[in-house]
Order: structure tokens, then C-alpha cells, then sequence
């Protein structure tokens, strides 16, 4: 079975570069406070660490 985590936005992308938004809907998120669980790879984890001011990891299941 695949390692997963668990991660939820905690910031607003209004006024962010668009980069950042970009992020963001990458991770599949685009609400506050919404969470997704998605596989742990390193390209995931890249972009978690690109925005840590607007999402967090809330859980690690593996």
C-alpha cells in the first residue's frame, strides 16, 4: 500500500502570486480549509514546501 498525507489549506490565495495559485490547484485545492488525501512523493512534498503559508500536512498514513 502507498504512503499517503493529509493535506489541508489554511491560507486565502487572494492577493498571491499567481504561482502560488497555481500550487494550489495543482494540489487540488481551492477552498479554505478543504483537505485532500494525496500519495507522498517528492514531487508532492516540493509543492506542499513551495506553500507552507497556505496549506499544512495533517496526517501521515502509511
Amino acid at each position: 500500500m502507498a504512503k499517503t498525507i493529509v493535506v489541508k489549506q489554511i491560507g486565502s490565495p487572494i492577493r498571491r502570486p499567481a504561482i502560488q495559485r497555481q500550487t494550489l490547484i495543482g494540489l487540488g485545492l481551492n477552498k479554505m480549509h478543504k483537505t485532500r488525501e494525496l500519495e507522498d512523493t517528492p514531487a508532492i512534498r516540493g509543492m506542499v514546501a513551495k506553500i507552507p503559508h497556505l496549506v499544512e500536512i495533517v496526517e501521515e498514513r502509511g
